[in-house]
């Protein structure tokens, strides 16, 4: 998608690095950063210059590619891939990419070994940017129907940054907003700041308005009175890890949405490419839910009167915090899953439909 009308991707191989955009810049500034190195990688995924489960993934592919450009041993890689799948816990991404990179680059001799990486990290980027267009088209047909029967705007409410910038691009809950737009089709988003990070006001807000769409910010407490009022047609969201069984983990405060739109009758849906899927806990409660430093809590930054961007606390030194970082929406409470292969129910027999190989 764009910036300041620019084309860009949020990850690309350069040379003998990686270059990303450093999301923790943004909306204030755009910087791109260069990994040179798997470290740089791993610290990128826990620091967030890069987030979103399918963008962490990409990441971590290109991760074991700079591992091996930095030291062409097998024991190396190896401690790589481990490194990489312990920086954030949740997303399911991380770890089937580079699962998918271990089992692609076994039995691989060295001489080779650095190719066959980079072409299988270049083919997760691709096949993300096309599951994410595919969940935008099948994501479309639910906004089109809501728009031909409303005859008015659609009014989406989404949480969180389920964008390109979370993506390579489209994003998965953007992109079937980005499509109607496309086709004209009158949309307008309400965006949930979603602190303690507010990656819905610093980054969903800001590539709408680079696309032209319409969008409000509001605080995270304000999704159920716009619900209560009428003011919301669908919400719209992405998941970090979603269970064969359909219960969703997503950004902290998405189960309450959930809840508010089942008590208005709002459908509540979910957009997610299939590298997002856990086939193998049945359990939500043994997803492991990361918890983040209390500093995003007590701490928030912004740009002052000289255009510096400053970070202070918010509330009292002695107060403690738990900064829970996602939480579980269950499948009951979701009116549909959006995937690159069509929309099914959240379930097992639904995603079974769609995805026959897990059968």
């Amino acid at each position: 998608m764009k910036i300041d009308g620019k084309k860009y991707r949020t990850i690309w191989f350069d040379g003998n690095s990686v270059k990303i955009i450093d999301q923790t810049k943004l909306p204030h500034k755009l910087v791109i950063k260069e990994l040179k190195n798997v470290n740089d990688a791993i610290n990128a995924i826990k620091n967030m210059e890069v987030r979103g489960a399918p963008l962490i993934g990409a990441t971590a592919a290109y991760g074991l590619v700079l591992s091996i450009i930095e030291k062409n041993d097998l024991s190396y890689l190896k401690n790589s891939s481990k490194e990489l799948i312990s920086s954030r816990p949740t997303a399911i991404n991380l770890k089937w990419s580079v699962d998918r990179m271990m089992k692609k680059l076994s039995g691989i001799n060295e001489n080779d070994i650095l190719n066959r990486a980079l072409e299988e990290a270049k083919l997760i980027v691709e096949e993300d940017v096309s599951f994410c267009k595919n969940i935008g088209l099948n994501g479309l047909k639910i906004i089109k129907e809501i728009s031909d029967k409303k005859k008015d705007t659609v009014n989406i409410l989404t949480h969180c940054n389920a964008g390109w910038l979370a993506t390579i691009d489209w994003g998965t809950a953007t992109s079937p907003i980005y499509h109607a737009h496309q086709e004209g089709i009158k949309v307008h988003v309400w965006v949930d700041e979603t602190r303690p990070r507010n990656q819905g006001a610093n980054l969903t807000s800001y590539e709408l308005n680079e696309e032209g769409i319409s969008n409000t910010v509001i605080t995270d407490n304000a999704g159920g009175i716009l619900m209560q009022r009428g003011e919301v047609d669908m919400c719209l969201v992405g998941t970090d890890r979603t269970l064969s069984t359909g219960d969703v983990c997503n950004k902290i405060g998405t189960y309450l949405k959930a809840l508010a739109a089942k008590d208005n009758n709002v459908p509540f849906y979910v957009a997610l490419p299939s590298s997002t899927i856990d086939w193998n806990i049945k359990d939500y409660n043994r997803i492991p839910i990361e918890e983040r430093n209390s500093e995003e809590l007590s701490h928030i930054e912004g740009i002052d009167e000289n255009n510096k961007i400053k970070k202070i606390r918010i509330y009292p030194q002695k107060s403690k915090s738990l900064n829970i970082a996602f939480d579980v929406t269950p499948a009951k409470l979701v009116s549909g899953l959006i995937t690159e292969k069509g929309i099914c129910e959240a379930s097992e027999k639904g995603l079974k439909g769609l995805f026959s190989e897990q059968i």
